[in-house]
Formats: structure tokens, C-alpha cells, sequence
């Protein structure tokens, strides 16, 4: 193993760089968040069941198909590095696929479900193959935590404006482009979103470097796959993320439910070009970008799993509160659910950091670095928390006796409103008690960075 520039800080060009990555992502996985099950249900009309089904169901294939990608991209050697070619090859089929799950053709309904199906898993396939080794990037970039940390909140602040821009204008383009045919307007406003995020990932690769390189990856599959599940600490990480991330798709995936039919909001404009679909997602999504901005600045002086701990109780604490404000009073749940969305910001740029960190702390006590695997393996659970996040509304939709583009019965508003506040704040509580769990404070990263430098060296 040898260290390009250890000591040398990352220019703002390769950071800003490097976070286009994930605003690239983030056009996809937070349109997915906002839009894809009301697409599903009140657009392309499948029941809220099947969809909710067909989440989990296609999860299946992403438990072979992430760590088979990690332990691909681990092995891999070019002259671009080991991960950086991903994002060159892989670019133009994400956004061809990603354009095809808003085709909408016309099928019978066994038709329509299986063309959910297929689009669904391949798209969730090429999101595999481009993030895995884009997320294993951020360990090779730079041997220096604080580094990596620094890069991670680049990444997370273009990340949350990926999906501001999402928030804020996917709902005015489908209204513009569509002319009053909501599926013509999702699928044009997705090819616009799928071309940005091809160019993007490949601004992405032309501007990043691979300075930890590493020796060609001889260890066994099996040695791989038992050096991280033996990894105490990644493993907590996975329960909260997964806990974590469930609770903030289910909500984003509430909030059309939520306005439309708790609120009987009607899709008026109320500022500008904005209806309250993309103002609350937008104020969210801008708490977010806060989060991400202020977290370097928190991790000086706190641990990263301690900081994770306080602001998901304080998140599960701000959705119960939501109960207690009256339907009407959309400004006020409007602040609420910024400030909520303002700590996510934080959490999800502490886990990545974190996962980077257990791939640093697995290298130290195995002498072995599995980055591809450990982040691939981290991504899935994302991506299992984020299909659990979307399946679980519909489910709820199911139970409380949801019917589509109908006036709801009381049952099922109360169903509307337990999945947009009540089974959000169960799982970030979760999320954050297990974090109570975590191994690695603030001293033992220290330590470990700088035995590890030294290790490098030769010394």
C-alpha cells in the first residue's frame, strides 16, 4: 500500500467535485423519495399493496447484487484507479434506466405490475454499480479523517441541494411540461434530471484521485465477507442507519398523502411557481443543507455517534409534537418539519464519514482494507431502509383503508397521519439508541489515523 500526498489537503475543486457525485444521486433517489409511490398509486395505478410489496420484494436481488459490486470494485484495477471507473462506465445506463421507471406505457394490470418490477430493479441495479464504488471514493481520497470528513460534508451540502432542486421544481416542470397530463410531465421532467445526472458523474471522475493505492485484493470472498461482520461497530452503524433512513423516506414518502388528503390541499400555487408540495419539501430540504453545513463545525468539539444519538431523539421528539398542530396550520408544520429535516442533515453526513472510518478501524486491527465491501454493504442497508421507508406507507395506505384520488374515511386519515409523523419518530428514536452502542469515539479515531499513518510509512 502507498499514500499519494498524505499529509497534502484536499483543494476545493476535487471536493466540490467529488459531492456533484451524490447531487447526481440525489436527482434520482430523492425524486424515488418525493414522487414514486403517489406515481405508483394515483398515476400509474397499482395498489398501494403491490407497490409496497414489490419495494421489499426486489431488495432480495440488491443483497447479492451490493456485496458482489463491493467485491467487484475492490478488485479492480485500471488506470483510473480501482473505483473511479464506475462512474465513467455506468453513467449513461443510470440515466437511461432511470428515464424508463416514468415511461408509464399502457398494460393491463398484471402488465403494469410486472413493468414496476423490471424498471424498478434495474434502475435500483445501476444505482448499485455507480454508488458502491463512488461511496468507496471517499476512503481512498485521503488518508486523513478530518479530510475525509471535510469531503463528506461537501458532498451532503450538494447532495441536499440535489434534492432541493428536486423538491423545489419537479412539481412546477411536471405541471408545465405535462400540460395537465401528470404522466407526461413526471417522465419529461425525469429526462431532464436523468441527463444532469450523467453529466455530473462524469465532472465527478475528471476531478477526484485516488491517493491511497492500494496492493492488488488477494483475500478470499469468504475472508472479506468474515473480517466485516466481526466489525462491532459498522454493524450498530447498519441497525441505526437502517433505522434512520426508514424513518425519512417514509415521511418524504407521506408528505403528498399528507397534504393532499389530511390538508385537502389541491395543488394550488401559493408563492411563485411553488405549491405546498414543493415549499415543505424545499424548507426541508434547505434544513438539510444547514445540518450538513454546521456538522463540521460539531464534530470538533463532540464525538460523531454521540452528536448522532442527540439530534434523532430530538427528531422523534419534533414529529410526536407534530400530532398536536391542527391541519390547518401548514406554515408552523412547515418549520417543524425544516427543523426535523435540519438534524437528518447531520446524521447522514456523520454515517458516511463513519463507514469510512470502520473501514479504516478494520484495516487496523485485520491489516486489511475492504472499503469496497464494507461500503457496499453499508449502501445496501441504505437502500433496504429507503425501500423500507417507501413500502411501509403503502402498507399502512392498505391497512387504514386508503382509496385513490377519493374523499378518505377517518380510519384512513389516521393511517395518513401515523405514517407521516408517528412511524417516523419510532424509528429515529431507534436509530439513535443504537448508535448509544458505537465503538468508536473521537480519541480512538485519532489514534487509529495516526498508528496507520505511521504503518504507511514503513515506520
Amino acid at each position: 500500500m502507498a499514500v499519494d500526498n498524505a499529509h497534502q489537503k484536499l483543494s476545493f475543486k476535487e471536493k466540490v467535485g467529488y459531492g456533484l457525485g451524490d447531487m447526481a444521486s440525489n436527482f434520482y433517489m430523492g425524486f424515488f423519495g418525493l414522487f414514486l409511490l403517489y406515481y405508483y398509486t394515483d398515476i400509474f395505478g397499482l395498489a398501494p399493496a403491490a407497490v409496497a410489496t414489490m419495494m421489499l420484494v426486489t431488495k432480495i436481488v440488491d443483497a447479492f447484487t451490493d456485496p458482489a459490486l463491493g467485491l467487484i470494485a475492490d478488485r479492480t484495477n485500471t488506470r483510473w484507479g480501482r473505483y473511479r471507473p464506475f462512474l465513467l462506465w455506468v453513467a449513461i445506463p443510470y440515466g437511461i434506466l432511470g428515464y424508463i421507471l416514468f415511461l408509464g406505457p399502457e398494460l393491463s394490470d398484471t402488465g403494469k405490475l410486472i413493468y414496476a418490477y423490471v424498471t424498478y430493479t434495474a434502475v435500483m441495479l445501476a444505482y448499485t454499480a455507480i454508488n458502491v464504488p463512488y461511496s468507496a471514493l471517499l476512503a481512498v481520497i485521503s488518508p486523513s479523517a478530518q479530510e475525509r470528513t471535510k469531503v463528506t460534508t461537501y458532498r451532503f451540502v450538494l447532495a441536499s441541494v440535489g434534492t432541493l432542486a428536486v423538491a423545489a421544481f419537479a412539481t412546477p416542470l411536471k405541471n408545465w411540461l405535462g400540460g395537465g397530463d401528470e404522466l407526461l410531465g413526471f417522465r419529461l421532467t425525469m429526462i431532464i434530471f436523468a441527463i444532469l445526472s450523467v453529466a455530473l458523474f462524469w465532472v465527478t471522475f475528471a476531478t477526484t484521485k485516488e491517493r491511497i493505492r492500494l496492493e492488488p485484493h488477494k483475500a478470499s470472498v469468504r475472508t472479506d465477507l468474515g473480517e466485516m461482520i466481526t466489525n462491532k461497530s459498522w454493524l450498530i452503524l447498519i441497525v441505526a442507519g437502517i433505522c434512520i433512513v426508514t424513518g425519512l423516506i417514509a415521511r418524504f414518502a407521506s408528505i403528498v398523502f399528507y397534504l393532499k388528503y389530511y390538508m385537502q390541499d389541491d395543488g394550488e400555487v401559493i408563492f411563485w411557481i411553488f405549491d405546498r408540495t414543493a415549499l415543505i419539501t424545499s424548507f426541508g430540504l434547505i434544513g438539510q443543507l444547514i445540518g450538513a453545513l454546521i456538522t463540521p463545525y460539531l464534530v470538533r468539539y463532540f464525538s460523531k455517534h454521540h452528536l448522532v444519538v442527540v439530534v434523532n431523539v430530538f427528531h422523534a421528539a419534533l414529529l410526536l409534537a407534530n400530532y398536536l398542530v391542527p391541519a390547518d396550520q401548514f406554515w408552523l408544520i412547515v418549520g417543524m418539519h425544516a427543523l426535523g429535516i435540519l438534524t437528518f442533515g447531520i446524521t447522514i453526513t456523520l454515517l458516511f464519514s463513519m463507514y469510512t472510518d470502520c473501514a479504516e478501524y478494520g484495516e487496523w486491527k485485520t491489516g486489511k482494507r475492504i472499503s469496497g465491501l464494507i461500503v457496499s454493504a453499508s449502501m445496501f442497508s441504505l437502500k433496504f431502509g429507503s425501500a423500507l421507508g417507501a413500502a411501509l406507507p403503502g402498507f399502512i395506505l392498505a391497512a387504514f383503508g386508503f382509496v385513490a384520488n377519493a374523499e378518505q374515511t377517518e380510519q384512513a386519515l389516521v393511517g395518513i397521519q401515523f405514517m407521516f409523523n408517528g412511524l417516523p419518530a419510532i424509528l429515529f428514536f431507534a436509530g439513535g439508541v443504537a448508535m448509544l452502542f458505537y465503538g468508536i469515539d473521537k480519541h480512538t479515531l485519532q489514534s487509529i489515523e495516526q498508528d496507520m499513518q505511521r504503518r504507511r510509512a514503513g515506520l
